[in-house]
This record gives structure tokens, sequence and C-alpha cells, in this order.
């Protein structure tokens, strides 16, 4: 604590010292401010002169390697009048939170995660609240707001970015699942549902893919049907899933459903993580994934490959659309990093709207930018466009660290046929699911 007040005030010596040592100078007709000889570091906010070397660290995926280098060269040009010793290291956005709580003091000051792993990072104290000090820091040295990085994207990516009314991260990419497949194979008719989709690919001697052992994957068969989830404020998830639904459904009608589907031998159960391998095995005609995969789908199913919304499922005789979740990537800033100021500086830098442009150039991520996202070639682009139609039928996911390993673990034993298909069975295997995820935080 002591050390936390320490930062707050060292920062707001710097906004003192920003107006003694001309930090709101403008270059030409903007408001973009240059930085004085004070510089925004020491845990938030010590002045430090432009002789000394600013020392950061930065974690992304590994397919983001290239261009975050080329994004922290154009950071240091933008900033001339500093010195920095900036290392990027490998970590995925969905096991960035696993990582970090392992020692959040050895994690980087600034990494990507994804958008549901927020609520855990806030209670584990592993992100920085982007509160008015570090605005006023914006302000100084970028010439913008908090309120401007809010407005510039989305209201989902800003909401989940946020916790108990605090931003917590930036926003900067539109996250979510929908499917992908070769029109080579499978038709659009095909593609509107899993019997007809399953049935079209073994005709054609291949296999569609999917991950269900994943609590974000799984997920979409039930928010389909009309189950919630919820995460209370003591950090537990409540769940529904083995009951009934408000459509009516029950939880054993959807397993039974999800058990069909995976007992199909042209289905194919991916592990996490290994989508686009399987992608470039050659053997499927469609798979369930999201933008991160348009490049790696282009070069195997073809420049005229279909991304669109998921198929439905067969509940009592009935078509059930399937739902999804709907997600950001974020990046947020390790409050034990040792340069915190010049850390969110280059958080809100690297999520901006010329960096967003610049990653759904070299990755055909969706941006969560406003502006971005309504230009009419972003949303034209194919996996944008599939991430769109399924919009209408994905809910924003928060759960707690609990929900995790129990789902993962159910959609692993859907995948495995372990659990048996009468009644019973599955209604015993809903409710362990349940009390799982329910169980409370030690």
């Amino acid at each position: 604590m002591m050390k936390r007040l320490t930062a707050l005030l060292l920062s707001a010596l710097l906004v003192l010292s920003l107006a003694a040592c001309g930090g709101d100078t403008t270059s030409g007709g903007d408001n973009t401010q240059t930085p004085s000889t004070a510089a925004p570091t020491d845990d938030g906010g010590s002045g430090s002169g432009s002789n000394e070397t600013i020392t950061l660290t930065l974690w992304g995926a590994e397919e983001d390697q290239t261009l975050l280098a080329e994004l922290v060269e154009k950071f240091k040009a933008t900033y001339s009048d500093y010195t920095f010793d900036i290392q990027i290291g490998v970590e995925s956005e969905s096991t960035a939170k696993d990582t970090i709580l392992t020692d959040a003091e050895a994690a980087a000051d600034v990494y990507a995660f994804a958008s549901d792993q927020l609520p855990d990072l806030v209670a584990a104290g592993a992100l920085l609240a982007l509160d008015d000090t570090m605005d006023q820091v914006l302000q100084n040295y970028a010439g913008k707001s908090l309120d401007d990085v809010k407005a510039a994207n989305s209201e989902g990516s800003v909401g989940v970015a946020t916790y108990n009314d605090t931003l917590y991260a930036f926003p900067f990419s539109a996250d979510g699942y929908f499917m992908f497949y070769d029109p080579s194979y499978l038709s659009a008719e095909d593609a509107q549902s899993w019997d007809t989709l399953l049935a079209a690919a073994e005709a054609a001697g291949k296999r569609v893919g999917m991950t269900l052992a994943s609590g974000w994957y799984n997920a979409g068969f039930f928010y389909g049907a009309g189950f919630t989830t919820v995460l209370n404020a003591d950090g537990t998830t409540t769940i529904d899933w083995n009951g009934t639904s408000s459509s009516g459904i029950t939880g054993v009608q959807v397993v039974q459903s999800m058990l069909d589907i995976a007992a199909h031998p042209a289905f194919m159960a991916i592990a996490d993580g290994d989508i686009s391998n399987q992608i470039n095995s050659g053997s499927l005609a469609a798979v369930i994934s999201g933008c991160w995969d348009s490049q790696t789908t282009a070069s195997n199913f073809g420049d005229d490959y279909v991304a669109c919304k998921l198929p439905a499922f067969t509940v009592d005789g009935e078509q059930v659309q399937m739902g999804s979740v709907a997600s950001y990537k974020l990046m947020g800033v390790n409050p034990h990093a040792q340069n915190a100021g010049w850390a969110v500086l280059l958080a809100e830098f690297l999520t901006n709207e010329e960096s967003q442009v610049a990653r759904y150039e070299a990755r055909d991520l969706a941006p969560s930018n406003i502006s971005t996202s309504s230009d009419p070639a972003v949303a034209a682009n194919k996996g944008v466009a599939g991430l769109t139609e399924q919009s209408a039928y994905a809910v924003v996911q928060t759960v707690g660290q609990r929900y995790w390993d129990p789902t993962a673990s159910f959609g692993e034993q859907i995948a495995q046929g372990t659990i048996a298909s009468d009644d019973a069975s599955v209604q015993a295997a809903l409710d362990s699911l349940v009390e799982g995820v329910n169980s409370a935080i030690e």
C-alpha cells in the first residue's frame, strides 16, 4: 500500500512538473503534446531526465512479434527525446492470465490478454487501474484523455475493459468465433445446421473441426439455447446449465445434441490452441475459429473460402441456432512496473487507431476502434463479416476463475464420449459441472 501511495504522490508531482517544464506545449495546430524534460517513470510518475534509459517489457502473441517490433520502433520515434530499452516476449493472449498470476511481479510491464481474463487479473492485483493520474499522463504526453480512448472504441470493448466503473485496459481487437468452410465441398445450405454440415463433409471425405474442451467454445451451445453464466461480486460464477433455460430447453437436451455431434464420424474434436495446425492438415472442410485464422484458412481452403455464422443444432426435432462468445483483446499494464507511466503510454500507443489499422492489415484481426471497423474495406473482409454475422447470436461472457477447468473437462468428456447419453447420466454430469463451477474461491 505504501508503495502505491508513493507512486500516486510521485505521479501528482509529475503533473505539476509538466506545467513547470513546458509539458503543455503543442506542435502545429493539433493538441499533441511534446514531452518535457520530466518523464512519467518510476512507479507511475517521478521525473527522469531524457538522458536516462527507460526500460520496459512487453508480452504479446507469437503471431504478433514482428508487428509489435515495428510498432515499438514507431513508439520510440514518437518519443525520440527519450532513450528506451523495450524487450518483447511471447505470451498468448489466451494463456496470459495463467502465466501472470503465477508471479505478477515477474510478469511483463505491458501485456495483451483476452477480455474474459480481466476480472481475475484485477482481483489478483495484476492490472493497473487507469485512474485520474494515468489520465493526466496520457493528456500531457499523448495529447488525449481516457475519455478519448473510450470514445474511439466500441461500447462493448470498453465495457469488458472496465471493472467496477474503472477502466483497466486498452481495447485493440474485437474477438469471437464463427465458422469457416470450403465451398469446394460444402454449400451455403449445408452450413446452416450441424446435421447437413456433417453429412456433406462425410460425403466429401472431409471433417468439421471444433474445440469442445473449452468453456469459451462449448458455451456456444448453451448460450444458443438460452442458458446463462453470471459473475458474482465474490468472484464465483452462477451457471444454470443443469436446469431448464428461458426458452424451455433443458441442459440434458443440449448435451445429448452435443454428444450426437461429437460421435459423428465427420466431426473432429480439436485441442484448444491446435486449430491452425488442423486447418493446415488439409483434412477439414469446415472449422469453428475466428479472425486470427483467416489467413491460414485462405491458404488452405482457397481465396473463395466462406466465413459465416455458426450452424444450428437439433433439440427434440427443432433447430436451435448456436450462440457464441463476443470478446475482445485488451492491453493492460502491470502495477508492479517500475516505469508505469511510460508503460501506460506504450499500451495506449500499441492500441491506438493507427496501430489497430496495422494489426488488421497484418493479420486480418477485427479492430475495436470504431472508425477503423466502419471502414468499408474492413467491414467487407470475410473474417470480419463472419464475426459480424455471428455477433447477432453472441453474448459477452464474464465468469470467475472456477469456471474454466470444470467446463474444459466437461467438454473433453463430450468429445471422448465418456458421458452416457441417457437422461440420468447426462443430468448427473451436468450437476457435477455446475457444482464445480459454483464452488467458492479459496
